[in-house]
């Protein structure tokens, strides 16, 4: 039994290895079992290769950790107190890439939004946590380039493997 166990593990770490959309196959292991994939998905690297400035980027995590850093002209929208209002301006048919730490926030806001009636959006697969760790660029609230990262709490601060960790 146990070497069975041994053998589906080391069968789902390369099958997850060789579909991962982010670097490391034991956080895309952990990716696939917490999101539904209920909000189409877009990788780092896809998202890296896109011209972003038609791209509506959503933070769906709380106003501290966005205080922090967040991906370039991205608008907070939270999580806990979403509020659609926030949306204002936003047509319901433009790109919208939505984000938090790992994306599971995101995909149930993206849940949210795709039942209002907004026909574009994806969840960054791996969220800001990936975003960092792939080396990309975050931004604090003066809109200049920062290493640091909310990274939620410590439990969740292992798959942010870059960038320097921020808990307040």
């Amino acid at each position: 039994m146990k070497k069975l166990l041994v053998a589906l593990f080391f069968t789902l770490l390369s099958y997850t290895e060789s579909v991962a959309q982010v670097e490391s196959g034991t956080f895309n292991i952990l990716l696939k079992t917490m999101l539904h994939e209920s909000v189409p998905t877009i990788s780092v690297a896809e998202l890296s290769k896109k011209k972003t400035e038609n791209i509506v980027f959503l933070d769906a995590r709380e106003k501290g950790e966005y205080n922090v850093s967040h991906l370039k002209n991205a608008r907070w929208i939270g999580f806990e107190d979403f509020d659609l209002k926030r949306l204002n301006g936003v047509d319901k048919k433009a790109e919208i890439v939505i984000y938090c730490s790992i994306g599971v926030r995101s995909e149930k806001i993206g849940e949210r939004l795709l039942e209002e009636g907004y026909t574009n959006v994806k969840n960054l697969y791996g969220s800001i946590f990936e975003w960092v760790n792939q080396g990309n660029t975050v931004y604090d609230l003066a809109d200049k380039p920062t290493k640091k990262v909310h990274a939620y709490n410590r439990k969740w601060g292992v798959w942010l493997n870059e960038g320097e960790k921020v808990y307040e």
